[in-house]
């Protein structure tokens, strides 16, 4: 974890491939369950550009000083049009995350892991926490887009992007940009359990779109998207 962080202080982000992910994390029980979830999200139909390309559900916990992370009622996602100027500006509500799957060893494995490292980074002890499954699917003549709104912050302290799978897909590369403009680092989120870490207030991040290799067949990509911010910042 000395790594991860480190690399996080010095760059404002780190790309951890699976194999130093799974020696982060450790085991995760339900894995092979919580992955095969993805396959039951409903459909985002808030996307401002029409597409139809986007899957999702959603969950907010909350995790205060010494205390367990702790699931809140559902509730609607909002981001401000300055952070998002797509889909911004309205409360999104979206199907929650199954409640087996919220509470499961998987997820709230990944979620200590981001409290463990941020609190490292930060004096934030409090922490507002949402969880996002995203399938972004891509089909033939039709590319999907893991970020429609282009290079962006998403209004947080801190955000985990991690790979849960892909399938019959091209492209997908995370570009990393510092808020003055420069090109800080791109990679691609390749394997179940590569992940992207971000610290919010120094950088900009953004994916291209995902294609088809066999345009005859179905093609996804599977993430989870952990963003923590100060309660009292809710």
């Amino acid at each position: 974890m000395k790594h991860l962080v480190d690399s996080i202080v010095a760059e404002g982000f780190a790309f951890a491939p699976a194999a130093e992910m799974r020696g982060v994390v450790g085991p995760l029980a339900d894995w092979t369950e919580f992955a095969a979830s993805w396959n039951d999200l409903g459909l985002d139909t808030y996307m401002a550009d029409g597409g139809r390309y986007r899957k999702r559900r959603h969950a907010a916990f909350g995790a205060r000083a010494n205390e367990p992370i702790l699931r809140k009622p559902n509730q609607p996602h909002y981001q401000s049009r300055d952070y998002n100027p797509l889909n911004g500006g309205i409360a999104r509500w979206f199907d929650p995350v199954l409640p087996d799957i919220a509470s499961g060893p998987s997820m709230m494995t990944i979620l200590g892991t981001c409290r463990a490292v941020f609190e490292q980074l930060s004096p934030i002890r409090d922490w507002h926490i949402e969880a996002h499954q995203f399938r972004i699917e891509a089909r033939s003549g039709e590319a999907g887009q893991p970020t429609p709104e282009g290079m962006h912050r998403d209004g947080v302290d801190y955000v985990l992007v991690l790979l849960i799978g892909r399938s019959n897909i091209a492209s997908g590369v995370t570009s990393i940009r510092g808020t003055d403009g420069r090109d800080l680092g791109h990679f691609t989120l390749a394997e179940p359990l590569d992940a992207a870490w971000v610290d919010d207030h120094r950088v900009l991040h953004g994916v291209t779109p995902v294609e088809s290799i066999d345009p005859s067949e179905p093609g996804f990509r599977d993430v989870l998207v952990a963003t923590f911010r100060r309660e009292d910042q809710a």
